[in-house]
């Protein structure tokens, strides 16, 4: 009994590793039954021009969402995805109005292209609505609503009122919970001047987690997992950081206090904390980005294995499909669990983390 737990885990991991090389080995027989891992997976993650809700009797229900760009054939363009195919054509393009086109499939976010003298060129200016920047728009309505409420509350209302209730009391304590454990208890005296931004950056990211692991509208967009949404915040706290620090900062940057001769003539630990002050910002990026999207990706692909094994045909990927249905599912609802906390822990981690690049940035002379 007490190595059981262990060689039951040895024995499950196991399993799991020889089913996704059999999945693996048989990916083609699955996708001629339809099913493709890759596409379900970065159909899901990527951005693109319209929402995809569901299919009805394998008609797709999409919203359709405006397309703004600029050509430097004709000039800006306003459009809607309803008026381009659904589906791609051989070349793998939807073709739409006035020599426009989109590549790739309907799932996907590829480039506008135009067709000029008989080649499809990609226009140089695409400022489009896609599905991404609705949840961003989405996010901020819902992250104004949670502040604003509360604010007028206590606006309205003195110190020594009674507590609120219901939602502005929900919200009232959610805020001072991350203002006193992360932002006061880091920042100290400084706290109330950072709090504003710091507490944006947690409500603006767990709200969108929370979307991003909603399978239906409003959520559906997995923002904090693309990049370029977990880059802008970190560049954010980086200007922030760096515009706010004081001389000993820099100091400590440029001429820290160690033995002269790791300093000049050849200047490497200021080389060195320079990297640093570079690095902070790219794994607050790339920490937030990676763990959203491996989540979505286990949960996406626990689920999709069922269909894979069953696709496959015969008395092995029956037999492999049904013993891994139960199990699957149970490890999807597992995971989608551990995503609600995900959620939050994520929040907190890159508002402490800018927290703490802050007050170092305002360090005081040793």
């Amino acid at each position: 009994m007490k190595y059981l737990k262990s060689i039951t885990l040895i024995l499950a991991l196991a399993f799991f590793a020889c089913t996704a090389a059999f999945a693996q080995e048989h990916g083609e027989e699955a996708e001629k039954e339809g099913i493709s891992l890759k596409e379900i997976l970065f159909g899901h993650v990527q951005d693109s021009y319209n929402w995809h809700l569901f299919d009805v009797n394998g008609h797709p229900v999409v919203i359709d969402l405006p397309m703004i760009f600029y050509s430097q054939q004709s000039g800006f363009h306003v459009l809607c995805t309803s008026q381009f195919e659904h589906h791609p054509n051989a070349e793998l393009l939807r073709e739409g109005p006035d020599g426009f086109a989109i590549q790739g499939s309907a799932e996907e976010k590829g480039k506008i292209v135009e067709n000029v003298n008989g080649e499809w060129q990609p226009v140089c200016f695409d400022i489009s609505i896609t599905k991404q920047v609705c949840v961003v728009f989405i996010d901020a309505i819902i992250l104004l609503l949670c502040i604003l409420i509360p604010a007028r509350w206590c606006k309205k209302h003195k110190i020594d009122d009674e507590a609120p209730k219901g939602f502005t009391g929900l919200m009232h304590m959610f805020i001072m919970s991350v203002y006193d454990d992360l932002i006061k208890s880091t920042l100290g005296e400084k706290a109330d001047k950072y709090a504003p931004y710091l507490l944006t950056c947690f409500f603006f990211i767990f709200f969108a987690n929370l979307m991003g692991v909603m399978p239906f509208p409003p959520g559906g967009g997995n923002i904090t997992g693309n990049i370029a949404v977990t880059a802008f915040l970190a560049i954010c706290t980086f200007l922030i950081t760096n515009a706010t620090g004081n001389k000993h900062y820099w100091m400590e940057i440029f001429w820290p206090e160690v033995p002269t001769w790791l300093k000049c003539p050849v200047p490497l630990m200021p080389v060195i904390e320079l990297f640093g002050v570079f690095i902070k910002p790219i794994v607050l990026c790339v920490r937030l980005f990676a763990n959203m999207l491996a989540g979505h990706a286990i949960a996406i692909s626990l689920t999709c294995m069922i269909f894979i094994m069953f696709a496959i045909g015969g008395f092995m990927g029956n037999l492999l499909g049904g013993f891994i249905t139960p199990v699957s599912v149970l490890m999807s609802i597992f995971m989608m669990a551990l995503e609600l906390l995900v959620c939050y822990i994520q929040a907190m981690v890159f508002t402490l983390l800018s927290a703490i690049y802050i007050q170092m940035s305002h360090a005081t002379h040793h």
